[in-house]
């Protein structure tokens, strides 16, 4: 199929690089992030002629954050940009003059890992990404599983605690406010609040008060043996097993992969994470019990993920 680019829309850059078929990336090129929605569209033409220079490009694959259609063609709606029916697709090609598909970025990362990186080797990979939110894919047989409308996998809006914590999206009870940075951080906050003698490496680390805590600081505490720091860890990880043991119960996968800035934690994440899957898992002491790993793709997954699904057939045919 040839080369293809991927781009990654950030909050704060947008990067296209050119991807071969086997997940090497060979030349990139960043360019801001615009405040409006329609400057965004121009960046990325920007990002995209800038990445092709030298090279023969067959495709652009887009990861947009938001609800993409089936089509991959249209944002119906993205929370951080003013996109609501955005015909993405047609107003790129018609810059760059190259065939553009549209991908949701957290599947285009899950795809990017299972190709590449946590999940080659398996047919059925769970993806999820613990970073300021919470994010995922569904790989099964070999394929990306968008839904009928495009806009599965939507992990961090189902609904874990009835009537729980207000989500940004409106709704109650949303995992990803248990179980991605910002729970985190609320749960250090909180216990250093209640017990500040159990938290003095992490107040130092800040200005002196829960307020000042921040995520960098938790994952330095934690290192030194904080307890309070120790236990915010804990309890996230006590949510991302109970949400992995619920997935597993609707999908079976031989692995989950665990993305998002998280996991760059490893095993302190990870470990609490696999113990709490276990423990929820129905009927977990006599089945299999799929395989929690880390992604290895970091922050290139999405834009590696895009460029190779730029050469997968159109979903729909």
């Amino acid at each position: 199929m040839g080369l293809t680019i991927g781009v990654d829309i950030g909050g704060t850059k947008i990067a296209a690089g050119v991807v071969d078929e086997e997940g090497n990336i060979l030349s990139t090129h960043k360019v801001p992030t615009p405040g409006t929605a329609e400057g965004i569209v121009d960046a990325i033409a920007s990002a995209v002629e800038g990445a092709r220079v030298g090279h023969d490009i067959v495709g652009v694959g887009i990861g947009a954050a938001g609800y993409v259609n089936r089509q991959r063609s249209e944002v119906y709606f993205a929370p951080n940009i003013h996109w609501r029916n955005e015909p993405l697709k047609e107003k790129v090609e018609a810059r760059v003059g190259l065939p553009v598909v549209v991908e949701n970025d957290a599947n285009a990362a899950a795809w990017g890992e299972y190709k590449f990186g946590g999940g080659k080797g398996h047919r059925n990979v769970i993806c999820i990404t613990l970073g300021t939110g919470l994010g995922g894919g569904i790989i099964i047989g070999n394929k990306l599983r968008r839904g009928h409308f495009g806009v599965a996998a939507e992990f961090g809006h189902i609904r874990m605690v009835p009537d729980g914590l207000l989500c940004g999206c409106g709704s109650q009870g949303c995992w990803e406010q248990y179980a991605s940075g910002r729970a985190l951080v609320r749960y250090a906050k909180q216990r250093a609040n209640a017990t500040p003698e159990n938290a003095e490496i992490l107040l130092g680390l800040g200005n002196g008060t829960p307020e000042g805590i921040e995520g960098k600081h938790i994952s330095m505490a934690a290192r030194q043996g904080d307890r309070v720091a120790v236990d915010s860890y804990r309890e996230l990880a006590r949510w991302v097993g109970a949400g992995l043991a619920d997935l597993a119960s609707l999908f079976d996968p031989s692995a989950f992969i665990v993305g998002g800035g998280l996991s760059d934690e490893g095993e302190l994440v990870l470990g609490p994470i696999r113990k709490s899957y276990k423990r929820w898992l129905v009927g977990g002491n006599w089945r299999p019990v799929a395989e929690v790993r880390a992604a290895e793709l970091g922050n290139k997954a999405g834009l590696v993920g895009a460029a190779d699904l730029a050469r997968e057939p159109d979903p729909i045919m």
